[in-house]
């Protein structure tokens, strides 16, 4: 039978690298009795950080999924990466939640991936629990921290309980919203901040309030239910501390997760059918809807894809439909998943997850049902590295691995360049990529060669320009000869090819063809058929051969108009060969008499960093022909710059950053535009294709 889906509670562990998000999840399923082990991060013994290279570098890589009883509540726990190059984990995880769990470093304080996992968990409608761990480390203000909680997260958050003693004095804690009678050694009396919580809490109903305010207090069991609805709204934020190293907290912190944690009832979910929005009930007896939300390939190729269902019932051995597929797809059994390890379940009820092995028809993503599921939004990943086998013979191999690595990982793409003729993995940072080539070395057993890509430049034109070219060719028997006039006309982006053809430049207009990925229009308006017009498709072919090859540097050509108007034929010697090679030739000669221009694509920068990096970060941009274009206040002492740069100039921007801020700066990046490069570097990017060209 499904779990009641009133007793699910579904929450995604996030927070910054080293918060200690791994380390409580381990020791929540010791106290559980979910576990009988002792894992240790430090040990290489933990339960959720199982992998070679989480061993390896002590800290999580990817997210993990386990389980745990407590109170007659089933918690599905997902332990998240904390490093912002992970973020993809994280996201894809928060889709499947209703709850997220923001750890945060007592000593440490907020860092960078703490705001991310408070703005990721808000935009994916989850409620936020906060977790103050490590509060037994020394020298922790508790008072400031506390202070620089609500002004970067508003006064929302509020203590849940407070610590009994701090620093090395640890042993317990204090609820503030039943307060206990001994509160000897509490950091912040509890009664001072039980009002304010009481009252934080009831403001979501209005009835509750004016009784409150009337005398009449709710009974445990009505503040229970407020609390849910007050974090579910999001108008409260629960403060919980703890110390996973001690242990101390971690009894109430199960307690707020088992009551207090959203269950998947408090979350409305909709989905899409035939266009239409619907709703999807938390019922087993509805229509399936359900979502793939992680997928995870293990060392002996075990594909596993994490399914979230959020209405009806999902059987094990069944066909079930997708919008994203022609059939049915067919599934195996059902697993519950505990890290590593996995169990058989009969079916799977709405809150519930599970995972199902090699079916190669899943993907992160995909909707199961007839209705679809909100896609995932992962972002853009903006650092590339062209890769290569080490060893002569692995391409087939390399392949492979490629392959299984951007299934399991949505924030990492793989392009077969035809401009450049390499294979760019593009990945979210250098440390990202550097962790995927460290995974393919050990599970793939494959070494690859990296360098970095070259920019994808693009050639155009900003004048117009005609003229003609005769190919002729005779070398015994039948020749060749084609003869091709036409002009070209800068193109730009965004300009509608159908006003554009019919305007009066080309009055005597037979036909155009419009290509949207270069945006290139060209136009036959061939009168008298001094072209037979069963060559012109070979004068296209010419034209799109150029247009790929590209006329200055080597790189694709693109916001041109080529209006073909005139040419000749023989009667003997013309083919489709002669005129592609006459149509490329013409292209190439008014293309440089068209005051051609390389064109570089231009990216949005959002850069936080401490407000006394500000005018290094300003000053930096401008070396890299960079532009400021506004800036605000991130909280904490920190400020939000939002810049444009050329790609070129910020592709290892990760390196500068860290180096200016002493690591406590971050960035996301994502393309903008092209624009024409200026004319020095354009200079030296042309000088350098000939130069590649000549040792080729």
């Amino acid at each position: 039978m499904p779990k009641p889906v009133e007793d699910i509670r579904n929450i995604a562990v996030c927070g910054h690298g080293g918060a200690g998000k791994t380390t409580l999840i381990d020791q929540l399923l010791v106290h559980s009795g979910a576990v009988t082990s002792k894992p240790d991060v430090d040990a290489g013994t933990s339960i959720c950080d199982f992998d070679e290279e989480e061993k390896h570098h002590k800290h999580s890589i990817e997210a993990t999924v386990v389980h745990l009883e407590h109170a007659g509540k089933h918690l599905n726990l997902i332990d998240t990466p904390g490093y912002p190059d992970l973020v993809g984990q994280m996201i894809g995880s928060l889709q499947a939640v209703e709850t997220a769990l923001v750890v945060i470093d007592a000593h440490a304080g907020i860092k960078v991936n703490t705001r991310r996992a408070w703005d990721e968990a808000g935009q994916a409608g989850c409620g936020r629990i906060l977790v103050l761990n490590k509060l037994d480390t020394d020298n922790i203000d508790f008072p400031a921290l506390i202070q620089s909680i609500q002004e970067v997260f508003g006064n929302g958050c509020t203590l849940l309980n407070v610590p009994l003693g701090i620093n090395g004095s640890l042993r317990g804690v204090a609820s503030t919203l039943h307060v206990p009678d001994d509160t000897t050694d509490a950091v912040v009396d509890p009664s001072t901040i039980h009002e304010t919580l009481i009252e934080s809490i009831i403001e979501v109903d209005e009835n509750a309030l004016e009784r409150y305010f009337e005398g009449e207090l709710p009974t445990p069991a009505e503040l229970n239910q407020l609390l849910v609805q007050a974090i579910a709204a999001g108008s409260l934020t629960p403060i919980v501390c703890i110390s996973s190293k001690t242990g101390a907290g971690l009894p109430e912190l199960l307690d707020t997760l088992a009551s207090a944690a959203l269950p998947p009832t408090a979350k409305p979910r909709t989905g899409t059918q035939a266009g239409t929005e619907i709703p999807l009930p938390p019922d087993a007896s509805a229509p399936l809807a359900a979502q793939v939300f992680k997928t995870r390939i293990d060392p002996f190729v075990q594909r596993l894809s994490f399914i979230r269902v959020f209405s009806g019932t999902l059987p094990k051995d069944t066909t079930v439909a997708s919008p994203a597929a022609r059939k049915g797809i067919k599934l195996g059994p059902l697993l519950a998943v505990q890290a590593n390890e996995t169990s058989p379940v009969e079916q799977a009820g709405p809150g519930e997850i599970v995972a199902v092995a090699k079916c190669e028809e899943l993907h992160t993503g995909t909707s199961l049902g007839e209705i679809e599921i909100p896609p995932i939004r992962f972002p853009t990943p903006m650092v590339g590295l062209a890769v290569a086998p080490h060893a002569r013979g692995d391409e087939a191999k390399l392949s492979v691995a490629l392959h299984k690595i951007t299934e399991e990982d949505p924030t990492l793409h793989l392009d077969h360049d035809p401009e450049t003729k390499e294979m760019v993995l593009t990945g979210m940072s250098e440390l990202h990529l550097t962790l995927i080539r460290e995974r393919i070395k050990r599970r793939d057993k494959v070494e690859m060669d990296t360098h970095e890509p070259k920019i994808p430049y693009r050639e155009t034109i900003q004048a117009n320009a005609e003229g003609s070219y005769r190919h002729k060719k005779q070398s015994g028997g039948a020749g060749q000869f084609a003869e091709v006039h036409a002009r070209i006309y800068p193109f730009p982006e965004g300009t509608d090819p159908e006003e554009f053809a019919t305007k009066a430049r080309f009055p005597q207009l037979k036909g155009s063809h419009y290509h949207e990925k270069n945006n290139f229009l060209w136009v036959d308006s061939v009168v008298g058929g001094s072209i037979p017009g069963n060559f012109m498709p070979a004068v296209e072919k010419g034209f799109l051969a150029r247009l790929r090859q590209g006329v200055v540097a080597g790189y694709p050509v693109q916001n041109v108009c080529v209006e073909v108007h005139y040419g000749k034929d023989h009667p003997v010697d013309s083919n489709e060969t002669a005129f592609k090679m006459a149509a490329s030739k013409v292209f190439a000669q008014i293309f440089k008499e068209a005051k051609p221009a390389l064109l570089e694509p231009v990216v949005n920068l959002h850069i936080t960093v401490p407000s006394d990096n500000v005018g290094d970060v300003s000053s930096d941009l401008s070396g890299r022909r960079g532009q400021m274009v506004g800036m605000e206040q991130a909280g904490g002492g920190l400020t939000t710059v939002e810049a444009k740069a050329p790609l070129a100039e910020v592709s290892t921007y990760a390196r500068t950053l860290s180096s200016m801020t002493g690591g406590q700066g971050s960035y996301t990046m994502e393309f903008s535009h092209y624009e024409i490069v200026p004319g020095n570097v354009q200079q030296e990017i042309i000088a350098q294709a000939k130069l590649k060209e000549e040792e080729d």
